[in-house]
């Protein structure tokens, strides 16, 4: 009866298991060459990350805007002044600011590693590289890929939200929260990249959690998603407070 019973249960564990949604893990992969890129793939994909290569070097930038990574490989041939540009667009674009970059790079130029550690690169290393170092880097990078993904696990909430740009002031409510950004539905939105004053309610009779970001995403006329990115640190703490406990993983 004991064997049943443990079969039984194991199969259950089974059936839950398979009901959970786990969102992959992406990487953004900007690489010319077809070996080193093939490489690139194959070690993310023993790390169970899934590898996003554009066609056409003009779509990464539609991608980092577009799409929040776990991380980012940057394969450089020659010149290092166009991927050093691509970084600070990167650091720029609010929603993989804090996304681990690893340049991999065939400029030998001690000037090029400073270059790019100066742009915001995370991880500097030279071509050619084998695979047990690449998969090292990303092994490496674990550690900060899952904080950023934690940071950015969305929370389905309704809650009321204030907006107050320089010219306008809206009152909606949350769709879903992040530990760095929110979806909110208003009866409009505003423009993209608007600085913004943002009140969250998240518990009745407290003080909201109130700090600045800005429009980063319109979806509708009625939908937008805002970057949480500067707010005080004791309101992340009062944010993190609320938000943790309702995220699972």
């Amino acid at each position: 009866m004991k064997v049943e019973t443990d079969r039984e249960s194991a199969n259950k564990d089974l059936r839950r298991a398979k009901g959970l949604k786990v969102m992959p893990r992406r990487a953004l992969v900007v690489e010319n060459e077809p070996a080193m890129c093939a490489l690139i793939q194959e070690v993310l994909e023993s790390a169970e990350i899934e590898a996003v290569t554009p066609a056409k070097s003009g779509e990464n930038e539609r991608h980092f805007h577009e799409e929040k990574f776990d991380v980012i490989l940057i394969g450089l041939c020659a010149s290092t002044v166009d991927g050093v540009e691509l970084v600070r667009k990167i650091r720029r674009s609010g929603m993989n600011r804090l996304t681990p970059i690893i340049m991999i790079s065939d400029d030998q130029r001690p000037r090029a590693l400073s270059q790019g550690f100066d742009a915001g690169t995370s991880f500097f290393v030279y071509k050619p590289i084998d695979r047990a170092h690449l998969t090292r880097l990303i092994l490496v990078t674990q550690g900060t890929i899952e904080h950023e993904r934690r940071r950015f696990r969305r929370v389905p909430l309704r809650v009321k939200v204030r907006i107050k740009s320089d010219k306008d002031e809206l009152v909606g409510e949350t769709i879903d929260v992040s530990l760095n950004g929110a979806l909110v539905r208003s009866p409009h939105t505003l423009p993209l990249g608007s600085l913004i004053e943002v009140s969250l309610y998240l518990l009745a009779g407290t003080q909201p959690v109130v700090g600045l970001g800005s429009v980063v995403r319109v979806l509708s006329s009625t939908q937008m998603g805002i970057l949480l990115d500067r707010f005080p640190v004791s309101e992340i703490w009062r944010l993190q407070e609320y938000l943790l406990p309702r995220i699972t993983d």
